[in-house]
């Protein structure tokens, strides 16, 4: 029997377990030392002036958007294309996702069609940063200061990724990171919020902490929740940034390899275009081609797991009250996208066994 390759799995060793031990000895298991670490770190790698961690990425959006007072009867622009987390995230706020239509090469928000879904309603545009490359944040946030727009950033696919060198995440008001266990690095679950703004800083963490400034007192001067992070996810994140340099070489080192040895068949798997300002962090490594359905069903009989991409909000059926107008765009790049097995631990001989199964499928 062949050895299952899964398309994307977590870099988890005996280093994870060093981390862990401190928090097992310490006896500090939510948001203590470690969390402070890990905040400070994510600081370093990005830029921003305060990193906020929150137990996942989901409710770190919901917090940016009540941070922002954006509620009941206000419009958010999302793109038509992200994991479903992005728009679920403006209803958990009770606010409305508008969908625009994605940029065909880049796969993010196009920011040409933004300003036609802009109405007196509409108080945030919120980019999604898909696959590890960045949108277009030059001309969104030109579009945002005209319309006098909030800009979130969804960088849950981010870690590492820069658009004109800087970190995504850190162009808008706010941003946030994902470490959800098929992230570039995870802490399991987990998320932080990113921000310059001291105010939006001091709002999101009394957003986490049950309304409060700080913890051990009972008297609560806004409404609050609890999205507190704890010293495992951190514990586990300081590893993962331990090793994250060496996942971005490796994972630039797959990218690599397919584009070069699949590059003749350009024709019929097409590579997907890496915006010539973004440094990307390839979190997959994807292509688009017109026989997908056969692929992925020919690598699969192979114990080769490949996934689709993000199905457009469009169509979610949970969605279907909302949605308006047409994205063929959208439509034609799910049914056309692929994502090939990109994890840290893919072997050479693997990702060689998997290109000459693409080559031969195409001979045929």
């Amino acid at each position: 029997m062949k050895a299952f390759i899964p398309q994307i799995e977590p870099w988890i060793d005996e280093r994870e377990l060093y981390y862990l031990k401190k928090v097992i000895d310490s006896t500090y298991v939510t948001e203590h030392e470690l969390t402070k670490e890990f905040e400070n770190r994510i600081k370093d790698l990005t830029g921003a002036k305060h990193a906020v961690a929150y137990t996942n990425g989901t409710v770190a959006l919901y917090a940016c958007l009540k941070a922002l007072n954006i509620g009941h009867g206000d419009e958010v622009i999302v793109p038509n294309m992200t994991f479903i987390a992005t728009s679920n995230a403006v209803l958990m706020a009770g606010a409305s996702p508008i969908f625009c239509e994605i940029d065909p090469d880049t796969l993010c928000i196009d920011p040409v069609k933004i300003p036609a879904l802009i109405t007196n309603r509409t108080k945030a545009i919120m980019p999604v940063h898909l696959y590890g490359q960045s949108a277009d944040m030059h001309t969104i946030m030109d579009v945002a200061s005209k319309n006098d727009l909030f800009v979130v950033e969804d960088a849950a696919q981010g870690v590492g990724v820069k658009f004109d060198d800087k970190h995504v995440g850190t162009y808008g008001d706010l941003g946030i990171l994902s470490f959800y266990g098929n992230k570039t690095i995870t802490c399991g679950e987990g998320g932080v919020i990113l921000t310059d703004c001291d105010k939006l800083k001091e709002s999101c963490y009394r957003l986490k902490n049950h309304g409060r400034d700080k913890k051990g007192v009972f008297i609560h001067d806004h409404i609050g929740f609890n999205f507190c992070f704890t010293e495992m996810q951190a514990a586990i994140g300081l590893s993962q940034l331990d090793k994250l340099p060496a996942i971005i070489t490796k994972k630039k080192e797959i990218y690599d390899l397919y584009q070069e040895r699949l590059g003749d068949l350009k024709e019929v798997l097409k590579p997907i275009v890496i915006e010539k300002r973004t440094t990307p962090v390839h979190w997959f490594t994807s292509f688009l081609t017109k026989e997908k359905e056969g692929l992925q069903k020919h690598l699969k009989e192979n114990d080769i797991q490949t996934r689709d991409f993000f199905y457009p909000l469009n169509l979610q059926p949970c969605y279907k009250s909302m949605a308006s107008g047409d994205f063929p765009i959208s439509q034609k790049i799910y049914h056309e996208g692929i994502s090939l097995p990109s994890s840290y631990k893919l072997k050479n001989d693997q990702q060689a066994c998997i290109i000459d199964l693409i080559h031969g499928y195409f001979k045929k």
